[in-house]
């Protein structure tokens, strides 16, 4: 097959897709998808009704699929995750209860921990060439794994961990802290300054660590307030004593929900007190604070640049009004939050819809929103994968007789198998697919380009392991075909001889005979004397590996032994016929032995031999100058057998009659 000289031009797939050189409008467009890819170019239909024959676009254009597969990070992503899988799909099913749903969860901050790392050095990418198009792309891409992680973390906070009333608040308070993380840096740039107090962002920086319930260090930053104004000193302690006593259910903490809820009752009604007795009058920013503290929806919205989402505002919401929310009451608190938040000034983004998905426990909606808004499979596959060990998918059955997990863990694979070295991690998805991952991976595994040998002998071992019959003779067949165009007869007989294709053998045998009859040796002489049984597979493999036995038997001076042999390839009916004269030229030398060689009967059969050569000759029509000259050196060689066989018969009587009258 002819081979391209460079890598062609890669057209990103998007929703709208321009190919440069194309005018869909004046052309029609034929194109056929691949496994990874799919090609695209013109016809010669005009869109006219008389068609005229005008000059087009000449080239094929390939558009891919998945193009994340080409990127060198998410490589990365892709192969750690990788380990992750396989090792969540040797976790004993006897493990039950505590230890797996702990391991479960194990599994899943792997996950996550994977998609951080990967997210990091994307951003360092990203930071590196911001002004360039790869930066943006990079920033993009940072974009897209932080909602992936997002909304992974959520999964497992509802899903996995399955937290109940209590202990969720603090999980998703971890949870907003964890993606909401720009008051790092500005709690460095405000405590970085000479008076941090006096620090424009000082008031910011309070809130917003209210806002994400981090109240120990909002006590912290008030005190520092009451340090530098001795005025607000007495109202910063009174809400610090507030921040301080509200009533948090803490992991080790052994009491109930019902004595959690008198308890923040009490501590609620406390703050309503201070409110309403002016408390703060004198402090519009302890006083707004002081309204965070009692879940105002107004108050929040007030510092809605703060929240900066819709779910931060959801989990500060709950922290200070319903502390103790049921799991089944979420999607409430969630769908009145992303109302209140987006007050009808603009509608609900794709993330938004899978997080309220999530919220509702729609396990089945936010895989099909994912699946949609994201740009290839990796992280619906892992994560239905995860939720299906979990026990949470057993009853979700596609229409066309696969489950979702099988379905989109072959369709993720489908994607590694498009990439040059990424299709070994394909591999083992299919493997942990029961029902259709077999017949997927012998599908896929007969279109990866056997670019190089070393290649081809990685996914011939992964075939042979798996019993996979048919895919290794052709893939055996494909090399042995290569190896022919290239001359490298060797190596063509070696393949085709693993892929047991008797005719093919035949094929490269001749080729054998054939540079033989020109060059007068053997090549491969290693692989024809070291055929052993392999020779059996074909006539014509067998004459090829006898027919070097007799050279070898010649070369050792076992003349007698060489003689049966070469009679016997004749007399058999395994040499081919157009070989015959070849082997009789080849018994000349042995006829001229002083030591009569062959016997009378022997050379009877020699004769035979001949005869039937000659005779069996067809009349051609009136033949040319270089036919005439080859038939007058074909005639010499007869000539000469037949003298040097006649000979040999006069001899081998002679000899064989004194031995009898002796």
């Amino acid at each position: 097959m002819e081979e391209f000289d460079g890598e062609p031009t890669v057209t990103v797939r998007g929703p709208r897709t321009w190919i440069p050189g194309v005018n869909s409008q004046k052309k029609q467009m034929c194109f056929d998808w691949g496994p990874g890819e799919m090609l695209v170019c013109e016809t010669s239909f005009n869109k006219k009704e008389k068609s005229e024959m005008v000059a087009g676009c000449p080239f094929i254009h390939i558009i891919r699929k998945d193009i994340d597969v080409y990127s060198k990070i998410l490589r990365k992503l892709f192969n750690e995750s990788h380990g992750i899988f396989v090792g969540l799909q040797r976790i004993e099913e006897e493990l039950t209860g505590k230890s797996r749903k702990a391991q479960l969860v194990r599994v899943s901050k792997n996950y996550r921990s994977v998609i951080r790392a990967c997210m990091e050095e994307m951003h360092q990418f990203a930071v590196a060439d911001k002004d360039s198009a790869i930066g943006r792309q990079f920033s993009s891409q940072v974009s897209i794994l932080s909602a992936v992680e997002l909304i992974w973390n959520l999964c497992e906070i509802l899903f996995i961990e399955v937290a109940p009333a209590g202990p969720l608040l603090l999980y998703l308070l971890d949870w907003v802290r964890l993606h909401v993380c720009e008051v790092d840096s500005l709690s460095a740039d405000v405590l970085g300054s000479e008076n941090p107090s006096k620090h424009e962002s000082f008031w910011n920086l309070v809130t917003t660590l209210v806002l994400q319930g981090r109240l120990d260090e909002a006590r912290q930053m008030l005190s520092k307030e009451a340090d530098s104004n001795p005025t607000s000193a007495g109202m910063c302690r009174v809400l610090g004593d507030l921040m301080r006593t509200m009533p948090i259910l803490s992991p080790g903490n052994t009491q109930t929900l019902t004595e959690l809820e008198l308890r923040w009752q009490h501590w609620h009604e406390e703050c309503e007190r201070h409110l309403q007795d002016g408390t703060f009058a004198s402090n519009p920013h302890l006083e707004s604070l002081c309204k965070v503290l009692l879940g105002d929806d107004a108050a929040l919205l007030e510092h809605k640049e703060l929240l900066s989402n819709w779910y931060h505002f959801l989990v500060t919401r709950l922290l200070y009004s319903q502390p103790t929310v049921k799991p089944m009451d979420l999607h409430l608190y969630a769908q009145s939050s992303l109302d209140l938040f987006l007050g009808g000034e603009s509608s609900p983004e794709p993330l938004d819809n899978i997080l309220m998905a999530a919220f509702e426990f729609d396990i089945h909606q936010v895989i099909k929103e994912c699946s949609i808004a994201l740009s290839n499979w990796w992280f619906v596959a892992h994560l239905t994968d995860l939720l299906d060990h979990c026990k949470l998918l057993q009853s979700h059955n596609l229409y066309f007789g696969s489950n979702m997990r099988e379905f989109l863990l072959l369709e993720y694979a489908s994607g590694l198998f498009a990439h040059h070295s990424l299709w070994q991690l394909g591999v083992d998805y299919c493997d942990h697919c029961p029902e259709l991952g077999r017949v997927s991976l012998e599908l896929h595994i007969e279109r990866i380009p056997l670019t190089t040998e070393q290649k081809a002998l990685k996914v011939l071992r992964v075939c042979e392991q798996r019993q996979m019959t048919e895919q290794v003779r052709s893939i055996c067949k494909v090399l042995a075909m290569k190896a022919v165009r290239n001359n490298r007869l060797g190596s063509a007989l070696s393949w085709s001889i693993r892929a047991k294709d008797a005719a093919f053998a035949t094929l490269v045998s001749d080729r054998f005979l054939r540079d033989y009859c020109e060059r007068g040796c053997f090549s491969d002489l290693d692989l024809i004397d070291n055929l052993g049984p392999a020779m059996m597979l074909s006539d014509r493999l067998t004459f090829l590996g006898k027919y070097r036995e007799f050279h070898r038997l010649y070369g050792e001076k076992c003349f007698v032994d060489a003689a049966s042999l070469l009679l016997s390839l004749m007399t058999s009916q395994i040499a081919p016929r157009s070989f015959w004269m070849t082997l009789l030229t080849d018994a000349l030398p042995l006829l001229e032995q002083k030591q009569v060689i062959f016997s009378a009967e022997q050379t009877y059969e020699l004769l035979r031999c001949l005869e039937d050569l000659t005779s069996g000759r067809p009349l051609c029509g009136e033949p040319d100058a270089q036919q005439l000259q080859d038939d007058d050196i074909e005639t010499t060689k007869v000539e000469i057998l037949r003298l040097a066989l006649a000979r040999n018969l006069a001899r081998s009587i002679i000899k064989e009659g004194s031995l009898e009258g002796s």
